[in-house]
């Protein structure tokens, strides 16, 4: 996916820059990435890429680095020059933790909720969401810190992605099941979002764990590139050239 940058012609002194985006999960972030640094001055063209979380920018030599950052970062999205983080962290293993978390609450609530189920009413109903909110309050507190960090995150510049409404129907969920258990009503749906959040999560895992695998080959893949290649001169004689310094009708 490339986004044009202002019809700016590409130079021939154009400056190729690769950073690292973590924070890209989908189609509308890409499109966002590559916005906001088509709108910086002189950049000729932003080209992201999902798997690896990156985006290849194309720009004149007085744009730097730091400003196609700062463009990223006005828009929600932390970023840094690819060649920093040659060993880019997985983002697997932030998501474990709250996947846990989310998994042992969801099972212990669901204890409580099977005796409400049963027909549990009065003050052993009651004494059944209070332990559940207990448990679940806390637990989906910290199980949705990826969702609700990264909706808040968003927001505070004035945008949208997917974890905003998610973050939305949690908090709006967990509201009002507390609501019910302290006026004592029949239903609480703690059960409802540590499931939510437990198989939102186990998704974002699969997902990173498949896109860190493609991200290894591609690297492996990148790293086997030629460095340079022998190049014939007019005269016949040949010298090495590295693959950066390489022109439009060299013969090599």
């Amino acid at each position: 996916m490339t986004a044009p940058a202002q019809n700016i012609a590409i130079p021939d002194d154009a400056v190729h820059s690769m950073l690292a985006v973590p924070g890209m999960h989908c189609a509308g972030c890409m499109g966002k990435v590559e916005r906001a640094l088509s709108a910086v001055e002189g950049v000729a063209s932003a080209r992201t890429n999902l798997t690896a979380r990156t985006v290849e920018v194309v720009h004149a030599p007085y744009v730097e680095v730091p400003a196609l950052v700062a463009a990223l970062a006005a828009t929600g999205f932390d970023a840094q020059p690819r060649e920093i983080a040659a060993e880019p962290i997985s983002a697997v293993k932030p998501l474990l933790a709250p996947l846990g978390v989310a998994a042992f609450a969801c099972m212990n609530v669901m204890l409580m909720s099977v005796s409400v189920w049963s027909g549990a009413d009065g003050t052993t109903r009651s004494l059944f969401h209070w332990v559940s909110a207990l448990i679940g309050v806390p637990a989906i507190v910290y199980a949705g810190r990826p969702f609700f960090a990264s909706a808040w995150k968003v927001l505070r510049h004035g945008k949208t992605n997917m974890d905003v409404p998610i973050s939305i129907g949690v908090t709006i969920a967990t509201g009002l099941s507390f609501y019910e258990t302290i006026i004592g009503g029949a239903e609480a749906w703690f059960d409802g979002v540590l499931m939510l959040l437990m198989f939102l999560l186990a998704g974002r895992v699969l997902d990173a764990m498949m896109r860190d695998r493609a991200r290894s080959g591609v690297d492996a893949l990148l790293r086997q590139v030629a460095t340079g290649t022998m190049v014939v001169a007019a005269d016949g004689a040949t010298r090495w050239v590295e693959t950066k310094a390489l022109q439009p009708g060299m013969l090599m």
